[in-house]
C-alpha cells in the first residue's frame, strides 16, 4: 500500500515540476488574468452587478453606452430594447456558461475517461462495443447532435448540460483510450499483475494516474467548446430559457439592431470570443508544459 502511495505522491510532484520549470515569461499571463475575471464574476455576480439582470425599464431601452454620445454612467455597457442593463446580464452570463461547461466537463469528462479506461484495460469484445458507440457519436456534427438532444428534452439548463454531456464523451473515451493502451503494456504494470493486484486496483493506481495529463489537458481545450455549444444552443432558443441570462441569447436579442444598438450583440459575443480564446491558450500551455519533450524544448 505504501509503495503505491509513493507513486501517486511521485506521479504529482512530477506533474508540479512540469510546470514549474517553464520559465515564468512563458506562462499565459493574459489568458490566466481572464479566466480567473470571469470566474470571479461568475462567482460573486449577486454583489457586483450594478442592476438586476432581469429587470425591464422600457424609458431606459436602447441606452448606448457610457463612452458614446447618449450613454450614462449608470448603464456602463448601454441597455437591450427591453431597458435591462447589459453588463449585469453579462455578468450573470458568465455564471450560466461557466456553470454549464463545469458540469458537463465533469459528467462527460469522467464518463469518457473512465469508458476509455475500461475499454483499454479490457479490449476484447468489451472494447469493440465502446469504441464503435464512440465513433457514431464522433461522426454526428457535435452542435446538431446536442441541438437535436437539447429539443428533444426540452429547453432547461439541466437539459442543456445533458445534451452537451452527452456529446462530450466519446472524445475523452478515445483519447484516454490510446494512452491506456500504451500504459498497459509497461513494466510496472506487468509486476502489478505479477504480485496478484485486482484489476481495480490496477486501473486506479496504476493506469488512472499515468492519463492525468492527457485528461486535464482536453478538459481545459473542451471548455471552449462547450461555452460555444451552449451559446449556440440559447442563441438559436434550444438552450437556458428566459428570463435567465444568457451570453447566447443576449447576441440572440440584438440581431435585429446591429446598426442602430451594435452594443446589444457584440458585447456579449466579446467576452465569448475572450473566454473561449484564453481557455483554449490555456490548454496549449498545458499541453506543452506537460509534455517532457515540448517542455525540453521550449526551455532550452
Amino acid at each position: 500500500m505504501m509503495v503505491q502511495l509513493k507513486r501517486i505522491n511521485d506521479t504529482w510532484k512530477q506533474f508540479r515540476r512540469s510546470l514549474l520549470k517553464l520559465q515564468i515569461r512563458r506562462w499565459p499571463v493574459v489568458p490566466i488574468l481572464v479566466i480567473l475575471t470571469f470566474l470571479l464574476m461568475a462567482i460573486f455576480a449577486n454583489l457586483i452587478t450594478p442592476h438586476s439582470p432581469t429587470e425591464q425599464s422600457l424609458p431606459e431601452r436602447l441606452i448606448p453606452p457610457a463612452w458614446q454620445a447618449g450613454g450614462s454612467t449608470d448603464h456602463l455597457l448601454g441597455t437591450d430594447v427591453l431597458g435591462r442593463d447589459v453588463l449585469s446580464r453579462i455578468i450573470f452570463g458568465s455564471r450560466v456558461s461557466l456553470l454549464v461547461a463545469f458540469l458537463s466537463l465533469l459528467i462527460g469528462g469522467l464518463g469518457g475517461t473512465l469508458l476509455g479506461v475500461i475499454a483499454g484495460y479490457s479490449g476484447g469484445k468489451l472494447d469493440a462495443v465502446i469504441m464503435r458507440a464512440a465513433d457514431s457519436t464522433l461522426a454526428f456534427p457535435m452542435i446538431l447532435l446536442a441541438l437535436l438532444l437539447a429539443v428533444t428534452l426540452g429547453p432547461s439548463l439541466q437539459n442543456v448540460v445533458i445534451a452537451i454531456s452527452i456529446t462530450l464523451w466519446a472524445r475523452y473515451a478515445r483519447a484516454v483510450r490510446g494512452e491506456v493502451l500504451s500504459v498497459k503494456e509497461r513494466d510496472f504494470v506487468a509486476q502489478a499483475k505479477i504480485v496478484g493486484c485486482s484489476r481495480f486496483r490496477i486501473i486506479v493506481q496504476h493506469i488512472l494516474p499515468n492519463v492525468l495529463n492527457t485528461v486535464v489537458v482536453l478538459l481545459t481545450l473542451q471548455v471552449g467548446w462547450v461555452i460555444i455549444v451552449e451559446a449556440t444552443l440559447s442563441f438559436l432558443g434550444a438552450g437556458v430559457p428566459p428570463p435567465t441570462p444568457t451570453w447566447g441569447s443576449m447576441v440572440s436579442d440584438g440581431r435585429e439592431y446591429l446598426v442602430a444598438a451594435w452594443w446589444i450583440s457584440f458585447l456579449p459575443g466579446i467576452a465569448i470570443v475572450m473566454v473561449v480564446l484564453s481557455f483554449n491558450l490555456m490548454g496549449d500551455w498545458l499541453s506543452e508544459a506537460l509534455d517532457p519533450k515540448l517542455r525540453e524544448a521550449a526551455v532550452g
